[in-house]
């Protein structure tokens, strides 16, 4: 048999052992240093074939709540099978626990249990919960370093799973089906009223994202054009209160007027058409920040 035959049958056959699926990686440790480019190198030090990307690593510092949104704003849109690493972790090096969630939609996530995984629990269900086993799940000769866990042991853990180098049952034990979670303001209507929580800004354009979903706000029973009163707060604190039309897109209202919508997540969301709605009215997102939609 030739070289170059034997060459292509074990190529074939290294790709067939080791399934490998996408790794995504989320921190708040931005790009201006090597701290992102360290977690990829420990990924591909794993499994040279890995295939990594990027979700963000410009969540605001120590900002459990914004990671946990933005991995629910795009996990579905990822396969079956996808590991996701998310590092914000301002807890780093303490009792907290480090976990890896499968969920009923067979994504994976790693991460410390602090509130990340709030949101994509929620929409997506927890099939299992395990908690990372250090002693077999953690980068060689790391064990005395406390403050870089997102790269001695998540982006490890989950490289070792993304390239199938361990199963989710070689994570380590099995945990109670839970995971600790941010508490907020709930989508419902009740008695004319549609409550909901002002979740993020989306960043560029300053337009507010709720989680108030078509159908919850479909017990108003608008039509395209109708006004809505709205009334948002901080806490117990009116913020504001004003009254914009709810209209498909932009575009239907004059320039530097308040509108609300349905945005690409099919959420209600609240802007200035080619302005910032965040800017101009001062509010802010997170889980104390609650909405009030009436007709």
């Amino acid at each position: 048999m030739k070289l170059t035959t034997l060459v292509a049958i074990a190529c074939l056959y290294s790709t067939a052992a080791w399934p490998q699926n996408a790794l995504v990686l989320q921190s708040d440790f931005g790009t201006l240093d090597g701290a992102v480019a360290a977690m990829k190198g420990v990924a591909v030090g794993v499994s040279p074939e890995i295939r990594i990307y990027d979700l963000t690593h410009e969540v605001p510092a120590f900002n459990v709540w914004e990671a946990a949104l933005r991995l629910v704003q795009v996990a579905e849109y990822w396969p079956s099978g996808t590991v996701f690493v998310s590092v914000v972790d301002p807890g780093v090096g303490t009792n907290r626990k480090s976990i890896v969630l499968k969920t009923n939609s067979g994504h994976y996530f790693v991460t410390p249990d602090n509130g990340t995984l709030t949101f994509v629990a929620s929409r997506l269900g927890i099939a299992e919960v395990r908690e990372i086993d250090e002693a077999v799940n953690r980068r060689k000769n790391s064990e005395n370093n406390y403050t870089f866990h997102g790269r001695d042991v998540y982006a490890y853990t989950g490289a070792r799973l993304a390239s199938g180098r361990i199963t989710f049952e070689q994570v380590g034990r099995l945990l109670p089906a839970e995971v600790v979670t941010i508490p907020y303001e709930k989508a419902r209507h009740e008695d004319g009223v549609v409550y909901g929580n002002v979740q993020t800004h989306d960043g560029t354009f300053g337009n507010l994202w709720t989680n108030i979903d078509r159908g919850t706000l479909g017990m108003l029973q608008l039509k395209i054009g109708d006004l809505v009163r709205v009334t948002i707060l901080r806490g117990a604190e009116v913020v504001l209160e004003l009254t914009a039309p709810y209209v498909r897109t932009f575009g239907e209202v004059p320039i530097g007027a308040p509108l609300l919508y349905l945005n690409s997540l099919n959420n209600v969301s609240l802007a200035i058409n080619q302005g910032s709605f965040a800017a101009h009215y001062q509010i802010e997102s997170g889980h104390e920040w609650s909405i009030r939609l009436r007709r």
